[in-house]
């Protein structure tokens, strides 16, 4: 796992000197999902500290597992609105909000827990029906609506990008996404400045796009069965 992270920060920053970028911009989130816990405790002992899980009853069992270590659990899959409660109490980030009644949700649940949560609104750039987020259109006035929910701290977008050989649709949907984030700013929503994008097949090209985060997890800790 050593070799295979020293190789996958060296193709970061290779990726990072082609698009004329520092490579601490890029944020690396491991994926963690499906692992086994001994191959986390070998990731955290390489130094990594931050996790994405897709199922938040996965994140509740590394919560547990690891309650000993200071290590950060993110939801990036999507999230059921019955899963807010957990949602509120077991992650440190949820990456994948993507309508209005979960926000009230989770709005409800992080009151209880007395807690804020980051959060990164998941936008669908891709034509498949198999992939989630809000439509591009209704990303603004979305942002608007989620004023109303103070215990939620937007820090950014994520998308996923359709899942091709084409890498002209594939940075087009990164392209998408990091004009989406720009278009954000410019409307007075300075705090959208993240882009999570970019996963162990492309993510080079989405650090070429602007991702501030991707999202890799066979590239670190090998294939899943």
């Amino acid at each position: 796992m050593k070799q295979r992270l020293q190789q996958l920060l060296q193709r970061i920053a290779i990726a990072c000197e082609q698009a004329q970028r520092e490579p601490q911009s890029v944020r690396l989130l491991p994926v963690s999902k499906t692992f086994s816990h001994e191959l986390v405790q070998q990731a955290i002992m390489l130094g990594l500290t931050r996790f994405g899980e897709n199922r938040i009853q996965d994140i509740r069992s590394r919560y547990e597992y690891f309650a000993e270590q200071p290590v950060q659990w993110v939801m990036i899959g999507h999230a059921q609105t019955n899963k807010a409660r957990d949602i509120a109490r077991y992650a440190d980030e949820l990456q994948s909000l993507d309508r209005l009644a979960l926000a009230e949700a989770l709005q409800r649940r992080l009151d209880g827990e007395q807690r804020c949560l980051p959060v990164y609104i998941q936008v669908k750039t891709a034509q498949e029906d198999s992939k989630f987020g809000l439509d591009p259109s209704q990303l603004m006035p979305f942002l608007a609506q989620l004023k109303h929910f103070d215990r939620l701290q937007p820090q950014g977008l994520m998308t996923m990008a359709t899942q091709t050989d084409d890498p002209k649709e594939i940075r087009r949907c990164f392209a998408q996404l990091r004009l989406l984030r720009d278009q954000a700013q410019e409307a007075g929503y300075e705090n959208i400045t993240r882009l999570s994008m970019g996963m162990s097949g492309d993510f080079e090209l989405a650090i070429a796009e602007g991702a501030t985060d991707i999202r890799v997890g066979s590239a670190l800790f090998g294939h899943r069965a």
